[in-house]
């Protein structure tokens, strides 16, 4: 399988869908699939809120702001399990690290 190679993920990280992943919605959850590995990936009602934020956002610090306005969770324990998410979402292939922003993400 093609791999990117590992970067250190932070909240500075801009992360965009990888071209051949098919998304499919239904009832909140989402079953992600990637069409090279053949690999599924599914989420989970609040996975499939980070995955919609990732594709309006890209910017992970943006994501989290807009995650933290929709649950009740204190912030550090959002960002820990965001970017434990967006992880595994690198090393399924479904998403890729496209750079790091050096801009305040609201500039997007």
């Amino acid at each position: 399988m093609d791999t990117q190679p590992r970067i250190p993920l932070d909240l500075s990280a801009i992360v965009i869908p990888c071209p051949d992943v098919l998304v499919q919605e239904l009832d909140g959850e989402a079953v992600l699939l990637n069409l090279d590995s053949e690999r599924y990936f599914g989420l989970d009602d609040v996975g499939t809120r980070v995955w919609q934020h990732l594709l309006e956002h890209r910017h992970l610090e943006r994501v989290c702001e807009a995650m933290q306005q929709e649950y009740e969770v204190d912030a550090a324990s959002l960002r820990t399990d965001v970017l434990q998410l967006v992880e595994e979402l690198v090393e399924a292939g479904i998403v890729m690290v496209e750079q790091k922003s050096t801009n305040d993400p609201g500039d997007s």
